[in-house]
């Protein structure tokens, strides 16, 4: 079998809301979703979410090699894109090529791949997240009660900019949690998206803390910063959860040799086979690890063949247009298909008669850190 070419799609997510965090909002609710096909000369296709960036020199690194040896091409990959480095948005390219070559690789097989990968159980613990910053009281109750009408117990809510106003929000979700569960204690975490300074962290989760249990806060300080993270996760009870936005072994490193982290994430865009990697590295500094992601389906996959799977990320239930994934959310879980790969079609015609598209301005969105990101003055009460 070899890999023949590439198609590039981008479809639209239609979240029926705003969806945002501490730096920014999609008011419009609709956000693009970059699709990447490999073909092959067996007439098998995979599919994967990621980056459309430098699509062509990525590819070049795996045109006509067997995809079943894919571990190998995604170290042909970065090497294909090392000297302009392969972090950011291009690891976010190999990542959607890694992850359709996985895909490819278990229909061959004929098998989901949960199975081929070695897991045992196709349901994954999941916690609910709903980029939520951007909604009122009435539209955050209403969101979590979907969630919690699937099962779930756990939340997971944007902040960091207002505590008095998180306070409320997290107590709400708590008491729709809790009603929803017939009086069960659910789970609450923080999402600051490195809004905060190390001292503005500490101050604004303490407070937080003097009425709420937290499991943990995630990214309160920039990613790359160990002692700064080392310093939050000294300064209060939450665990620190962080790793979505590092692409490599190397940018972990440094944050497990610290103690950073109690919680490893690591996002969904950035492909199996680097996730795997990074769940071996948190397994030997016996840490859990959480993926993160809209749909990540190759993740959720990967996550029954590790042994310190946490819990996975369900940001949303509905795919994106033009696209069907085989697995339900139910108890609480993701449930994985038997569809072989990754149970992923794609309707090319639908994705292409999509008119949809994302009216917010890119500045007004979460995907740019806003200038006074870590230097407002503190809210705490």
């Amino acid at each position: 079998m070899r890999i023949t070419g590439y198609r590039a799609l981008t479809t639209v997510q239609d979240w029926g809301r705003p969806v945002g965090d501490a730096n920014g909002v999609f008011a419009d609710g609709l956000t693009e979703v970059p699709i990447v096909l490999v073909t092959t000369d067996e007439g098998i296709t995979g599919v994967g979410m990621g980056s459309h960036v430098q699509l062509e020199a990525v590819f070049a690194a795996i045109e006509g090699e067997d995809p079943r040896g894919v571990t190998a091409l995604y170290d042909r990959m970065q090497r294909q894109t090392f000297k302009a480095g392969h972090s950011g948005a291009v690891s976010g390219t190999i990542g959607a090529f890694d992850t359709a070559l996985w895909d490819i690789k278990a229909q061959a097989a004929g098998e989901p791949l949960w199975r081929l990968l070695g897991g045992r159980d196709r349901t994954v613990p999941a916690y609910a997240s709903g980029l939520d910053i951007g909604l009122d009281d009435e539209q955050l109750a209403a969101a979590y009660r979907d969630y919690a009408a699937r099962g779930m117990r756990a939340a997971k809510l944007k902040g960091g900019l207002d505590v008095d106003r998180d306070r409320h929000r997290l107590a709400l979700v708590r008491d729709v949690l809790a009603d929803a569960g017939r009086g069960a204690r659910p789970g609450l975490m923080l999402d600051a998206n490195e809004c905060w300074n190390r001292k503005q962290a500490v101050r604004y989760v303490s407070e937080l803390e003097r009425t709420l249990d937290l499991i943990w806060v995630e990214e309160p300080v920039r990613r790359w910063d160990a002692e700064g993270l080392a310093a939050v996760g000294r300064g209060v009870r939450a665990a620190v959860a962080a790793g979505e936005n590092l692409s490599g072994l190397e940018q972990f490193r440094g944050l497990l040799d610290a103690g950073a982290l109690d919680v490893v994430q690591t996002a969904s865009v950035w492909g199996v086979t680097h996730f795997l990697r990074v769940a071996a590295l948190a397994h030997a500094h016996d840490l859990p690890v959480s993926p993160i992601g809209t749909h990540p389906v190759g993740l959720m996959h990967a996550a029954t063949s590790v042994p310190n799977h946490l819990s996975t990320e369900l940001q949303i239930i509905q795919p994106p247009i033009g696209v069907a994934i085989d697995v339900a959310v139910e108890g609480g879980a993701f449930v994985l298909g038997d569809s072989p790969g990754l149970g992923i079609v794609v309707d090319e015609e639908a994705v292409a008669a999509c008119s949809a598209r994302p009216g917010t301005v890119p500045y007004d969105g979460p995907g740019v850190r806003p200038e006074e990101a870590g230097r407002r003055m503190p809210v705490a009460a």
